[in-house]
């Protein structure tokens, strides 16, 4: 039966990036965006650096200030989706954030990318120097000039750009949130700039895998059967989870990820869900590293042959890929079906 099938199979070469990858000050390496365009895959990491397990250490004892880490987004290449070349320098910074977006920005981190029109647009977190979280969209053709289209309200994470327009309309996933939540919404625009209807799609208590916050993952995938898309999911759990910060600050959040369909012309219609997560965190790179046990999905990418690769980021550590067949996922996707998102 599909249910106790394995969906998705670990690449037995990851992670397939890490800081010892790069030619430029990294501690971490993950949550990528990922496309295929014109027969390339591009990578959009998060670049963390300036943290270090001794530096909670020293903290503890006295000896430094603890400061948050310092982000910025890197870009490899590959041929195959496996193996690949980081450009040997950062593409988008802080101070390239600030310039578009006329924000003191403090942190740029967690890039999704989509392609639309044969255009590559990157949507990104921002931290303002405000202690606000804020998600900007670009447009580029080369990773060097960028053209802010969109810069959303606090606060915000995680927004997905849909690859095409439905019914004359682009859309988006996204994560408003306050202290308290977090569901994925969705809304619309005529022009990708100026964003209405915005509607709560899937309210995080109706999963019964997870009692914390979700949000969106990797941007949807076209399918015949509907829009696929991946999502992360929380649950929050009493033992304490390995990460730098232990055991001075304990981290006690496990993160896993599922899929979910949404109709093909009225995407604020969720039409099948799984009931239990894609993948749990197995792996030493999984599970160790700057906040254990952390999947969190960026892209998945279809190939010819019916196959996708799902691009996810290991204990905010390192990037990663595993293989599944797209006509399985959607099959999982619709064991549970769904006309309306609940409300509750």
């Amino acid at each position: 039966m599909i249910a106790n099938e394995p969906l998705l199979k670990r690449y037995q070469g990851n992670p397939i990036l890490s800081p010892k990858d790069v030619q430029f000050e990294a501690s971490q390496i993950f949550n990528a965006g990922v496309v295929k365009h014109h027969g390339e895959y591009l990578m959009a990491f998060r670049n963390d650096y300036n943290m270090s397990p001794q530096l909670f250490i020293d903290w503890k004892a006295g000896k430094c200030e603890l400061h948050a880490c310092s982000c910025r987004i890197g870009l490899a290449h590959s041929q195959d989706g496996l193996h690949w070349k980081p450009v040997d320098h950062p593409v988008f910074d802080i101070e390239l954030a600030a310039k578009l977006t006329g924000e003191k920005i403090v942190r740029v981190y967690d890039p999704r990318l989509s392609v639309v029109n044969d255009e590559i647009y990157m949507a990104f977190a921002t931290d303002t120097e405000s202690s606000e979280q804020r998600v900007g969209l670009v447009r580029t053709r080369d990773f060097k000039d960028y053209e802010l289209i969109t810069y959303t309200l606090p606060n915000n994470r995680n927004m997905l750009l849909f690859p095409d327009k439905i019914g004359g309309m682009y859309y988006r996933l996204e994560r408003p949130f306050n202290e308290s939540d977090g569901d994925i919404w969705i809304s619309r625009s005529p022009d990708l700039r100026y964003w209405g209807d915005h509607r709560r799609l899937l309210d995080r208590r109706s999963l019964n895998f997870c009692n914390g916050k979700i949000g969106p993952g990797a941007p949807p995938v076209r399918t015949a059967a509907g829009w696929l898309t991946i999502f992360h999911a929380v649950t929050e759990v009493s033992e304490a989870l390995d990460s730098w910060q232990n055991p001075y600050r304990e981290w006690h959040s496990k993160y896993t990820f599922s899929a979910m369909l949404l109709d093909l012309d009225d995407p604020f219609r969720i039409i099948g869900i799984m009931d239990r997560p894609l993948l749990e965190p197995e792996e030493e790179f999984e599970c160790k590293g700057f906040r254990g046990s952390v999947l969190f999905p960026g892209s998945l990418i279809p190939e010819a042959d019916g196959s996708v690769k799902l691009y996810y980021g290991a204990a905010d550590t390192v990037e990663c890929v595993a293989f599944g067949q797209l006509d399985k996922l959607i099959a999982a996707c619709l064991e549970r079906k769904k006309t309306e998102p609940p409300l509750i």
